[in-house]
């Protein structure tokens, strides 16, 4: 069975394979300091607690925060007993190359998100992924990343303004009833979420203009669904997409053996 480990800034997701069937996920908070041992009683606790029959022999990790690969590592071999291909390391191939700049370090997160929604798309697409930042990659029709779109997320734009204005106080992101907000929550919530409608809109409809063509547009993260509830913004949504694109790009590691 697959482990497949996606490590954002905010948050860290576990997901147990048999082969393209999904057995369990678990969600918890990203700690650079947890250790190995913790990660192990866990996740094993979890899946003791579910009463799951699982053996895992694989691991593939993808994170955006580099100090935590080393103790997955370390977990993955002391429990698992096996070496994770971890996404953007050398030994970790990519069904497709990215093409940006020479040099340019592309994050891994952006390289799951691209390989499983090209596998499930095809080509031609725009990707937004509503995570501490809110991403949007341009996936080329031969399913490489060719560059994309880096904004602040919205529950980073929301801590923020709380903590650089004191009389703001700290609001959670929602629909608002109207856009004119007649108490300071309200317009808070309203400032940010018609700010992010109009913000995504916009710069996807750039997107297809700077390329001269129509794209399909897929949507993933936490908040994808408040948004498109308000505005047929995309496509698309993809709530697994991430950890999809995980288990695309092991299977095509698998492949290459």
């Amino acid at each position: 069975m697959l482990l497949a480990i996606d490590c954002g800034n905010t948050n860290t997701v576990f997901s147990i394979y048999d082969g393209d069937d999904l057995v369990a996920t678990w969600r918890t908070a990203t700690e650079w300091q947890r250790t190995a041992d913790q990660y192990y009683v866990w996740l094993s606790s979890l899946i003791s607690f579910q009463k799951l029959d699982v053996v895992i022999t694989e691991v593939i990790v993808s994170s955006t925060v580099p100090r935590v690969v080393f103790n997955l590592r370390v977990f993955t071999d002391r429990y698992f007993n096996t070496r994770p291909y971890v996404v953007g390391k050398p030994d970790c191939a990519l069904p497709v190359l990215p093409r940006v700049d020479e040099g340019t370090i592309v994050g891994p997160d952006r390289l799951v998100n691209t390989a499983g929604a090209f596998d499930r798309h095809g080509g031609n697409l725009i990707v937004v992924d509503f995570g501490t930042a809110t991403t949007f990659d341009v996936v080329e029709d031969d399913g490489a990343y060719v560059g994309g779109v880096i904004a602040p997320g919205v529950n980073l734009s929301l801590e923020a303004l709380h903590n650089a204005a004191a009389a703001l106080p700290h609001v959670d992101i929602t629909q608002p009833q109207r856009v004119v907000g007649t108490n300071t929550v309200a317009c808070m919530q309203s400032g940010v979420f018609w700010g992010y409608v109009g913000l995504v809109r916009e710069i996807c409809t750039r997107i297809k203009s700077e390329r001269g063509r129509d794209m399909k547009v897929i949507a993933t993260g936490g908040l994808a669904p408040l948004f498109q509830q308000a505005d047929r913004l995309f496509d698309v949504l993809e709530d697994d997409l991430t950890m999809h694109g995980l288990t695309v790009i092991h299977k095509y590691n698998k492949e290459l053996v």
